[in-house]
């Protein structure tokens, strides 16, 4: 494979959810893919269906995001194949459900470090080479719940805050290096997402579900645009709408009520 000549798009946590689709809809796009993940199997499948269908270049790269001297090898890796990042979809991310204090602290931090400092690290090593060349895009998943402090999801909606934040400052910094920063607030997605939170599905949130495409498809298409934040879904929009409009007990209380049960 002649990696010397091509672009490429390289998505975080691209063995399932927000990821997988990533990886599809680009993939009809006719863009060369790095699918980075720890599940190997899964994006060996992926990958080998999508050299099928859309006869494109797809590399795999098994790496716990977690570790941050892992992410630095990763970048190692891809500057030595001549293997040059375009757009950058920062998705793996990892949530957890329940009260703070009753919370394991070692799985708390754990999520810290994937949610915060490998998103941050992916961000800044891929941002340099992109403002060497003088253009790229990133893409940054945060989260609805990055626009305010939910009970029992404390340190996820602190993370998500940090993202969307981060994402906000980096739209402006970036744009003069001709970098494109934009950040993606999805709500309550058919992902498994909740399963690994081990998250209640609430009649709200069953009502709020809703399924990957759209929601990447909203990512892809803000990024394009050159938008610095969007909100996937009206229902969601909705909810921020309520979150700007409201006193904080208020709509913090509906969202806890939502959220929770």
């Amino acid at each position: 494979m002649t990696t010397t000549e091509n672009s490429w798009v390289l998505i975080t946590g691209a063995s399932s959810g927000f990821g997988e689709e990533f990886a599809r809809q680009y993939a009809q796009q006719g863009r060369s893919l790095v699918l980075v993940a720890r599940r190997l199997d899964r994006m060996q499948a992926l990958a080998e269906a999508l050299r099928g269908q859309y006869h494109i270049d797809v590399l795999v790269e098994q790496v716990d995001l977690s570790d941050l001297a892992a992410v630095g090898r990763l970048h190692d890796r891809l500057q030595q194949q001549g293997v040059a990042i375009d757009i950058l979809i920062n998705n793996a991310g990892h949530g957890l459900q329940g009260r703070f204090v009753e919370s394991r602290l070692e799985a708390t931090l754990e999520m810290v470090q994937l949610d915060v400092a490998s998103l941050t690290a992916m961000t800044h090593l891929f941002a340099q080479d992109m403002r060497a060349r003088g253009r790229g895009k990133i893409l940054l998943v945060a989260s609805l719940l990055a626009y305010q402090g939910v009970q029992n999801f404390a340190v996820y909606a602190a993370a998500k805050a940090y993202v969307l934040r981060l994402g906000e400052a980096l739209h402006r910094e970036l744009k003069r290096d001709g970098i494109t920063v934009t950040t993606l607030c999805p709500g309550m997605s058919d992902t498994g997402f909740a399963a690994a939170a081990k998250q209640r599905i609430t009649p709200v949130l069953s009502q709020l579900m809703m399924q990957p495409a759209p929601v990447v498809r909203a990512g892809i298409r803000a990024l394009e645009a050159g938008r610095i934040s969007i909100v996937a879904g009206w229902a969601n929009k909705a909810l921020v709408v309520l979150t700007w409009a409201t006193p904080r007990w208020m709509h913090q209380a509906f969202m806890s009520r939502a959220m929770n049960g």
